[in-house]
């Protein structure tokens, strides 16, 4: 076991994340940037943000191993998990890695700032993120049943009718952004039906979570505005209960207050559409510029299923997924882990250890043992209504725009600034211009 280096914000006397005595990188390397942060270790969100971030996860590995030191904001440190197998240990080990953010050291000893963008993420909720054991079962229990009473019949329908309606207000014109006008919208709408929003209110919801995820200035102003939203909805299904999931979380037993029941609709919407906008946007950019599934178009045997798959491999709809806090002093990866040091879930590198994928080969169409929806108590829970809405979403466009082709080489995509996710800033794309009715009724 090796003892990690140092951060610049800790006395010498606490080991946690730090900088390691390492080469300069070349230049035009994301990791160059990252010698003048606080902490002298490379920034997460200059990773996700790079080209290629499995080549900067390749980087990590090889100067850290499997438990890598970086920067969540200046002078943040935290671990990033990118081991596979270490990345099952701390999801599997409640009783020494905990999900609960109050025992990150970090907030106690004032290296997070109260007004830090990382908290909306990170900070401590009254909600199932932030719980763990038999906290977390009860929590769990509400989102469990909610999703079991989803009909995935009508839901196709309906997000096939918001598909429709979306490509019908850009058809004509014979271009798009398929991201902003599109996979952004898609997941928003389609979940603020199923909690009996409409579409205005999905809108300013969609807006507020785009600064939320971002994690940067204005990231607990779009917070606020998310949860004051949400929190309306709530107490408007008090005084008039209908058949919406609002309706439902409002009187699920396990639930014990109006905190706890907000909580619960954040916690499904937020994660639900972020991600959800991610898988969209990397499964169309891959039918659209992988020739194993742009052949599809043309009878290739590669198609939609095979590339929403490959997606979650690549590009995990959470690149990475805060945190665990370790209960207590302990080892993981060589790394000694400090009582109160944050760990971060590295799933696209940890999709890429080449402890499993000792292969520089594609991913085999079909494989799902990825690690894009976590492992343990807090797998995602939501995977089927996921890969509903990403599916129909992903089928539909297709279908309705069978010409389409990115309208920029790929390696232009650039990417939303975000140590989490990683969703492109734009997705252009061109096809031959056509009138689209748009579909009445809810679908």
């Amino acid at each position: 076991m090796t003892s990690a280096p140092q951060p610049a914000s800790v006395p010498a006397s606490e080991p946690g994340p730090g900088p390691a005595s390492q080469p300069s990188p070349p230049p035009g390397c994301p990791a160059h940037h990252s010698r003048a942060g606080g902490t002298g270790l490379l920034p997460l969100s200059a990773a996700v943000g790079a080209p290629d971030p499995r080549a900067v996860y390749r980087r990590l590995r090889a100067e850290w191993g499997n438990v890598a030191g970086v920067e969540l904001e200046p002078g943040v440190p935290a671990w990033l998990v990118m081991g596979y197998r270490e990345l099952l240990t701390i999801t599997r080990q409640e009783q020494i890695y905990s999900r609960d953010g109050r025992n990150w050291r970090h907030m106690h000893d004032g290296v997070v700032s109260p007004d830090s963008g990382l908290l909306p993420m990170m900070g401590w909720r009254a909600n199932v993120i932030g719980a763990d054991g038999a906290e977390h079962r009860r929590l769990r229990k509400p989102l469990d049943d909610g999703i079991a009473r989803i009909d995935q019949r009508k839901v196709r329908r309906h997000v096939e009718k918001i598909c429709t309606d979306l490509i019908a207000e850009f058809s004509e014109r014979g271009s798009a952004d398929l991201v902003n006008e599109y996979a952004t919208i898609v997941p928003m709408l389609s979940l603020a039906s199923l909690f009996g929003l409409d579409a205005i209110e999905g809108r300013e919801l969609l807006d507020a979570l785009i600064a939320l995820f971002g994690s940067a200035g204005d990231s607990q102003a779009g917070n606020r505005h998310f949860e004051e939203i949400l929190l309306d909805t709530v107490r408007e299904r008090r005084r008039n209960p209908t058949d919406d999931m609002t309706t439902v979380f409002i009187n699920h037993p396990n639930l014990r207050n109006e905190a706890e029941r907000l909580q619960s609709i954040v916690v499904m919407i937020s994660a639900g559409n972020e991600t959800v906008t991610a898988w969209i946007s990397h499964t169309l950019r891959l039918m659209l510029t992988d020739p194993r599934f742009a052949a599809r178009l043309h009878g290739g045997r590669l198609g939609v299923d095979d590339a929403l798959d490959q997606a979650l491999w690549r590009e995990p709809p959470m690149n990475n997924m805060p945190a665990r806090y370790a209960l207590h002093d302990t080892e993981l990866g060589g790394r000694f882990i400090q009582r109160g040091d944050c760990l971060i879930l590295g799933h696209a590198a940890a999709n890429d250890d080449p402890a499993i994928r000792p292969d520089e080969g594609d991913e085999e169409p079909g494989n799902r043992a990825h690690l894009a929806f976590s492992a343990g108590p807090h797998v995602c829970p939501a995977q089927v209504p996921a890969r509903l809405i990403t599916r129909t979403a992903v089928n539909t466009a297709l279908n309705l725009l069978p010409d389409m082709k990115l309208a920029v080489p790929a390696e232009e995509v650039t990417w939303r600034p975000s140590p989490w996710t990683r969703i492109p800033v734009a997705l252009p794309a061109r096809f031959s211009a056509a009138r689209i009715p748009v579909r009445t009724g809810r679908g």
